[in-house]
């Protein structure tokens, strides 16, 4: 798969320009002409002069692999990217040529953007480096990112203290106005208008009642629907609390 990616059309652009740069003949074999490093050490040296100090003769292998080693750790100083740049086997033991040709290309695209005349590979665009007056950069603590929400434009205005109680009301209500102690906010949840006028202390007893039995005005001998409702029985004649009450059946009393 690596081997389908190697495009011939590159390579005779890259041996064009390689051979135009350096002045010396690759060979038939474009990869076997650079397994040694020489024109590798030359070409980094004529894009940027003194990269590389000393190109060996290639006598032994070791020679060559040093040749390679060097020139790559000269086209990083030069601007190639790591993870564009070929391992030295990948050159010397033909492991993936494809990958050789893509440092290459990246390495003619580092000396176009350094301005060589090249006539492949891309130019890189320029870094843009800004800088802002400490003033300017104080000057953006006091506003509130989008990357925290949007408040659209919404008003603390009236908020006198942290924790200060706010009144929340439901203008279907018709309470646009702040109600007053006696109404419960819709903080407590909503009881549709219903006032609490009348509680004058917490715990005071309010009797609640049923309306359609008609006890509206409940007096003190009448259980309240608190208790349960006893279908409006009485609480007449219950003196003491606790005193017996005989319980009995009308129909086996003769008298009232």
């Amino acid at each position: 798969q690596l081997a389908q990616k190697y495009d011939p059309q590159r390579e005779r652009e890259l041996r064009a320009w390689i051979e135009g740069t350096t002045g010396r003949r690759i060979g038939d074999n474009f990869m076997d002409g650079l397994k040694d490093g020489v024109i590798l050490c030359e070409l980094i040296n004529k894009l940027q002069p003194g990269s590389v100090q000393k190109v060996n003769e290639p006598a032994q292998n070791w020679h060559k692999l040093e040749n390679i080693g060097n020139f790559l750790r000269a086209i990083t100083r030069y601007g190639v990217k790591p993870h564009d740049i070929f391992e030295a086997n990948d050159l010397f033991e033909n492991t993936n040529h494809t990958q050789v040709q893509s440092t290459l290309i990246a390495l003619a695209s580092q000396a176009k953007t350094k301005g060589n005349n090249v006539g492949l590979g891309v130019k890189y665009a320029e870094k843009q480096q800004r800088r802002f007056h400490p003033e300017k950069l104080r000057e953006g603590r006091n506003i509130i990112g989008l990357q925290m929400g949007t408040n659209k434009f919404a008003s603390q205005q009236g908020m006198t203290a942290y924790g200060t109680r706010r009144h929340l009301y439901d203008p279907k209500l018709g309470t646009d106005q702040p109600l007053d102690q006696a109404t419960i906010s819709l903080q407590m949840g909503t009881n549709k208008g219903a006032s609490q006028a009348g509680m004058t202390a917490p715990g005071t007893k309010r009797q609640i009642f049923e309306p359609a039995l008609g006890m509206e005005r409940c007096d003190t001998l009448t259980i309240g629907l608190q208790m349960g409702s006893n279908k409006g029985a009485s609480q007449q004649g219950m003196t003491v609390y606790g005193l017996p009450r005989q319980v009995y059946d009308p129909k086996y009393c003769g008298g009232p």
